[in-house]
């Protein structure tokens, strides 16, 4: 347990808090006479290019957000929501529940170097999600980045909260039933179709998957406000095997494979998704977000 309390689950849980929180608290507050989703596609054959659609200007597009540093503040009320004010935080993360002593960690945000995000408004952020779907999609540490957006907006909606959700394989649903808002999951942690795509046994490092395989997952994507998207962790493997052909089970042992390095799989891994999103995302209906590398849950 304690693994699971070190400077990278710090690092991961502040990044999301400070960073996400600060984000979304600006796109929200923004005049939405003109919204707009920003992603990359990759349009050469190895999906080196990379083309974007245009926002409307935000700070996001005058400062750059991703140049900083971590500080530690003590003085800013920090953090957004207390451990035990949150029924739903997975307990295999609730530092302080497990005997967890020092709180310092929980007071890191992160700092441009040219700007300053605004705080996080839970409040703001409840009326301004009533009636809309927010999806994460990925693997477990943006499911974990959802758990935290849960935690902040129940520790802000006052009263008696009446929630409800449900399981169905590979998507968890989470609703704020007065505010009609639903916080959802799916479980794809490659985006395209894997042999890590059941929510429960995944672990292999034999990794396989139909590159060019997304519709099985995306179909439950759709008809989202706001979608945030991130694979990274789970293409680190050397190579990865292309199913070339064979049946229906990705580890049919008569399958056929191709081993591709790592590096140019996740490139045709995200040509596949920025095709899909080019194609079924319309940006004056939809946000969305596409988060790279980081850190993972254990040194």
């Amino acid at each position: 347990m304690r693994k699971l309390c070190n400077m990278y689950t710090m690092i991961h849980y502040s990044f999301f808090i400070f960073f996400f929180g600060g984000l979304a608290t600006i796109s929200f507050y923004r005049n939405n006479t003109s919204q707009g989703v920003s992603f990359y596609r990759n349009n050469t054959s190895q999906g080196d290019a990379s083309n974007n659609f245009n926002v409307t200007p935000t700070i996001a597009s005058t400062c750059d957000l991703f140049s900083g540093r971590w500080v530690h503040d003590n003085k800013s009320h920090y953090p957004l929501y207390e451990e035990h004010e949150c029924p739903h935080l997975d307990g295999s993360y609730a530092c302080q529940t497990y005997g967890r002593k020092d709180f310092k960690y929980l007071q890191w945000r992160w700092q441009p170097h040219d700007c300053d995000f605004p705080r996080f408004d839970g409040k703001a952020i409840v009326e301004r999600l009533r009636g809309k779907r927010l999806m994460f999609v990925g693997d477990s540490l943006v499911r974990n980045q959802r758990n935290s957006m849960i935690c902040m907006l129940y520790t802000s909606i006052p009263g008696v909260k009446r929630i409800g959700g449900e399981l169905i394989g590979s998507l968890h649903t989470f609703r704020f039933i007065d505010y009609n808002i639903s916080i959802d999951f799916y479980w794809a942690p490659m985006l395209v179709e894997s042999n890590g795509d059941s929510p429960t046994d995944h672990l292999t490092t034999f990794r396989i998957v139909r590159i060019k395989s997304i519709e099985k997952h995306a179909r439950h994507w759709v008809n989202s406000d706001i979608l945030i998207f991130n694979s990274y962790r789970w293409w680190r493997s050397h190579v990865v095997n292309f199913l070339k052909s064979g049946g229906s089970l990705l580890d049919d042992p008569n399958n056929v494979y191709e081993e591709v390095n790592r590096v140019r799989a996740y490139k045709l891994g995200l040509k596949t998704w920025s095709n899909w999103a080019h194609t079924h995302i319309d940006p004056s209906k939809t946000k969305l977000f596409f988060m790279g590398a980081t850190a993972v849950h254990v040194m």
